[in-house]
């Protein structure tokens, strides 16, 4: 009972270090599917749900996709299989927090900070339909739904924290949503509600898959070119079809460490084209002090992303499908997956024995928290980074690594003795225009070695 007091108000000092305490909002768009046809939509959403203490799951709508166009209602029971896996296992994630209980519905619908896990219940009255028909042409007084209903509910709220839909499928629905709202409100009105809104899209899947080079037929393409000034839209082409890849790379690791283990793992299916080709969408999101998600070009579990024309040779987003942004996204995607893996299996075996490792607390010049530290710089100026304050929750062991991100600027600067605790960081002789970004990346010595990140930004002084 005195240890598990002891762990209560360390993580309640850990919430209170994270930006606001607040959980980033999430609303997820799938065209999830049978499992032992279409899988990867299964496999994601067990991962979203063993990290529901870390996002705010704001809707889980089910909708068109690649494979489906009209999305069969029958198929929304393969999302409700899983979240019913949840219920199932809920109890043995909230130790994860030293969670007692549940919060009541009301206040589980309102704001819900870091660390905590809502109930089933909630999980469940979140769950709703979506649009059922693909492309920019359906969109229109006939394609109101639950789902676009939702999302337009969901961005009225009193909350200025943004809310972020990941299309797993397509995201006709939140395009209806988006259309509704300029079709009965002020040009000044739309433009605030687009401003609460993010989108990260798994490739184009307004469509079925037959059509999938007509870019034109999607209300993808609607949405950036009509509203590329005020709509965030991440359009990921690359990291998903390395996540596909690195999955069957693992498959053995994936197959021994989390099928079959809890409720949860019994729920996740073998791979059929790929594995968990829509993780990157929510991985973008989860708060681990990596990156800032409003910062695209910020790389983090979700990839690497600038501005910049898109596939469709049209429209402008936030993407990575070209050189050689490409291979940086790419690269880092490859440095990080062993790392979100490893947090995933940590999980699952928390949802199966209710214990198990936790991940360790970067701390930098003695700043706990997420956010990125600021600090201002002169050119050939020398810098002390100060971890040594990090520590586990658990006891372990820690080790350190030190590095420059690449792809924020052309400075580069020298790190010393990058894997101790403390480093200094020399200034080029050059920096005057750029930032120089420095990631200290924290593992626990523990079996799964789980990580903890925290980003260093230096600036130009004038």
């Amino acid at each position: 009972m005195r240890k598990n007091l002891l762990i209560f108000l360390l993580l309640c000092l850990l919430t209170m270090g994270a930006q606001a305490q607040l959980k980033p909002r999430v609303v997820i768009l799938t065209d999830i599917g049978q499992p032992d046809l279409e899988p990867d939509d299964t496999e994601s959403l067990v991962h979203l749900l063993c990290y529901a203490d870390q996002l705010e799951i704001e809707g889980i709508i089910t909708s068109t996709g690649w494979n489906c166009d009209p999305y069969p209602t029958k198929s929304a029971a393969y999302r409700d299989s899983v979240v019913e896996a949840y219920g199932a296992d809920v109890h043995n994630l909230m130790k994860r927090s030293a969670q007692m209980a549940f919060l009541s519905l009301e206040k589980e619908n309102g704001c819900q900070k870091m660390g905590y896990w809502p109930s089933v219940e909630y999980i469940r009255s979140r769950s709703v339909m979506g649009s059922q028909r693909a492309g920019i042409k359906v969109i229109g007084s006939d394609n109101d739904s639950e789902g676009s209903e939702l999302i337009i509910r969901l961005a009225d709220e009193k909350d200025e924290r943004p809310i972020w839909v990941c299309a797993w499928g397509g995201a006709n629905t939140l395009a209806q949503a988006i259309w509704k709202v300029k079709q009965t409100r002020t040009p000044e009105q739309l433009k605030a509600f687009l401003h609460k809104l993010r989108l990260y899209t798994i490739t184009d899947q307004d469509m079925v898959y037959a059509m999938r080079m007509d870019l034109a037929y999607s209300s993808h393409q609607w949405m950036r070119r009509e509203f590329a000034r005020d709509l965030l839209f991440v359009w990921d082409e690359g990291t998903w079809q390395l996540q596909c890849s690195l999955g069957q790379d693992y498959w053995q690791l994936i197959r021994t460490q989390i099928q079959g283990h809890a409720t949860l793992g019994r729920q996740y299916p073998d791979y059929k084209y790929g594995v968990e080709g829509d993780t990157p969408s929510f991985l973008n999101i989860i708060p681990n002090g990596l990156h800032n998600p409003e910062e695209p070009m910020q790389v983090g579990w979700g990839g690497y992303h600038i501005w910049t024309m898109s596939k469709d040779s049209t429209t402008c987003a936030w993407t990575s499908w070209q050189e050689p942004v490409k291979s940086i996204s790419e690269t880092y995607y490859r440095q990080f997956y062993p790392s979100q893996l490893n947090d995933f299996i940590a999980r699952i075996e928390w949802a199966e024995k209710g214990q198990g490792n936790r991940n360790p607390v970067a701390v930098v010049n003695g700043e706990n928290g997420t956010n990125a530290i600021v600090i201002m710089a002169k050119a050939g100026q020398t810098i002390s980074l100060d971890a040594s304050a990090s520590f586990d929750p658990d006891g372990d062991e820690l080790t350190f690594k030190w590095w420059q991100q690449d792809g924020i600027s052309q400075a580069k600067a020298t790190v010393s003795n990058a894997t101790s605790s403390t480093v200094k960081v020399d200034m080029p002789t050059t920096f005057a225009n750029d930032e120089i970004h420095i990631i200290c990346e924290v593992h626990d010595q523990s079996k799964y070695a789980l990580p903890a990140y925290r980003r260093v930004i230096i600036k130009p002084t004038e």
